[in-house]
């Protein structure tokens, strides 16, 4: 069924329903309310296939956990490490790094949540460890006065371990969705991504003011609240109980059936190829974010803005991101994943020369201002990004096998997070030997040109996507049936996506 058939399910009048001329708004009026009308009914449609405790999920982890809480964190940790720890601008670029150590090991929180069900449930009891471990890791890194630097790295790097707990845990519920639903895979990805770039829009919008009224270290306690509601979702998600004590038994067997057939999976070409693309993309892009933070703030090499003034930045770079989702989601997700990431590959690589112009102040030269400059230049970067970003997600869940989809979604996600370190360490071992640091900025649009050098060497590794429509079937006919014989897995028990009129227990 192709994915276009998924708005087919809305509800519509039966066929030959007269409708009155004489009644009704005016025509304008009319379409007006039928386009604001149209998100509502969308949602509707998805709540109605795919269970609205599912859609609540999504929502709350991606919208609340990840986007304003992951908004808010990159705000209010760049300054708590410039400001409360005084650190260096290449250091905080490693140790940035070590955020991506949970995200790393989601194969382990995967196979957790595929074999290893806490008092009968695969799911439900993961959003509430998630929830847990982030409300403490937030609570004692902003009361503490003097933390240490160490402890508050590993404080930092408790509060992304429950985000990314909490998100291998609904991104298992989307591959299987996916699966199941092959025409929704698209939707549930433009569903992820809208909430994501609103809740990152309200996090970037409050956090230069939540960091000028509590101080770097006070508005680290905000990121105590979306933790918390984890909690509540691990008590409201749906999902049908497992029988305990067959599954204790059956434990270590799933493992192993669980890593054969990853191991199966991966040696596939129709894997292990796109997987190596998107690691390379992500790898060769190296991060000067720390570089450009810190030049961003400064009063006399850089333009000096405020705490206020660069959340919004981030804000309005967050509103991008949901135009970009639009564009996504109403043009480009009937293209073919090859086609469609090539272009935007070349226009990611071509945006990044709009930093090399601010860095090297040639705005200044062409009479526009740093502040609508910096505006251009990272809406542009935020829908591109966006653009990019979302078929890589789409193609992910098409290549993961029936019965392992949590775990192997979690390997491919640990790959791309395996290219976000790799960005994170490669960037700061260039602004390190560059000698950008907190105050020297000279060789800063040097690090940034050989990051736009990086970016456009990734266009020659595009044969590795594949030529494939993002609705297409991609892995062999093996590996989409589900064998329990060897992964352990009862088809029954894993279900995730609800029949009609179910509600939460």
């Amino acid at each position: 069924m192709a994915h276009s058939q998924a708005y087919d399910l809305i509800e519509k009048p039966p066929v030959g329903t007269p409708i009155s001329k004489d009644t009704g708004p005016p025509p304008v009026l009319a379409n007006a309310l039928i386009v604001l009308s149209e998100p509502f009914q969308w949602l509707k449609m998805l709540s109605k296939e795919l269970n609205p405790s599912f859609v609540f999920g999504v929502f709350l982890v991606y919208g609340l956990s990840q986007g304003f809480s992951g908004s808010l964190f990159r705000v209010v940790s760049d300054y708590y490490w410039k400001d409360v720890q005084r650190l260096q601008p290449s250091v905080v670029q490693l140790y940035s790094g070590f955020y991506y150590i949970p995200w790393i090991m989601k194969p382990i929180w995967g196979l957790l949540t595929d074999v290893f069900p806490i008092y009968g449930y695969r799911r439900r009891p993961y959003f509430i460890l998630a929830g847990v471990l982030g409300v403490i890791s937030a609570l004692i890194v902003s009361i503490h006065a003097r933390l240490p630097v160490i402890f508050a790295l590993v404080c930092l790097v408790g509060l992304t371990a429950g985000v990314a707990i909490s998100d291998v845990t609904i991104d298992a519920c989307i591959a299987r969705n996916s699966i199941e639903k092959a025409f929704l895979a698209p939707d549930m990805q433009s569903l992820s991504g809208f909430c994501s770039s609103v809740g990152a829009l309200l996090g970037y919008a409050s956090s230069g003011m939540f960091v000028h009224v509590l101080g770097a270290q006070g508005a680290l306690g905000i990121l105590a609240v979306p933790p918390a509601l984890l909690v509540v979702l691990g008590f409201v998600f749906y999902e049908l109980k497992t029988n305990q004590g067959v599954e204790k038994k059956k434990a270590f067997e799933k493992v192993s059936g669980a890593t054969r057939s990853m191991y199966t999976a991966i040696k596939c070409p129709q894997v292990w190829k796109p997987s190596l693309y998107m690691y390379l993309s992500l790898a060769l892009s190296i991060s000067t974010h720390e570089g450009q933070f810190y030049w961003y703030t400064d009063p006399t090499a850089g333009p000096a803005f405020s705490q206020e003034f660069v959340g919004m930045i981030y804000a309005i770079g967050a509103m991008a991101s949901i135009a970009g989702v639009l564009i996504y989601h109403k043009i480009l997700k009937d293209y073919q994943f090859r086609n469609l990431l090539f272009f935007a590959q070349l226009l990611y690589s071509l945006s990044g020369t709009l930093d090399l112009i601010f860095v090297l102040r040639w705005n200044l030269k062409l009479g526009i201002p740093d502040s609508l400059f910096v505006v251009m230049e990272e809406s542009s970067s935020r829908i591109i990004s966006k653009i990019r970003w979302m078929p890589m997600m789409v193609l992910s869940t098409k290549l993961c096998p029936l019965g392992i989809e949590g775990t192997f979604f979690a390997l491919l996600m640990c790959i791309d997070s395996l290219g976000g370190l790799s960005s994170k360490l490669g960037g700061g071992v260039v602004l390190h030997l560059l000698h950008v640091t907190r105050t020297d900025f000279t060789n800063l649009w040097l690090v940034v040109l050989i990051r736009n050098l990086l970016r456009i060497s990734t266009l020659g590794l595009i044969f590795l996507v594949p030529r494939a429509d993002q609705s297409d079937i991609l892995l062999p006919a093996d590996l989409m049936t589900e064998n329990p014989a060897a992964t352990g897995v009862d088809e029954e028990n894993m279900q995730l996506v609800a029949m009609n009129h179910k509600t939460a227990v």
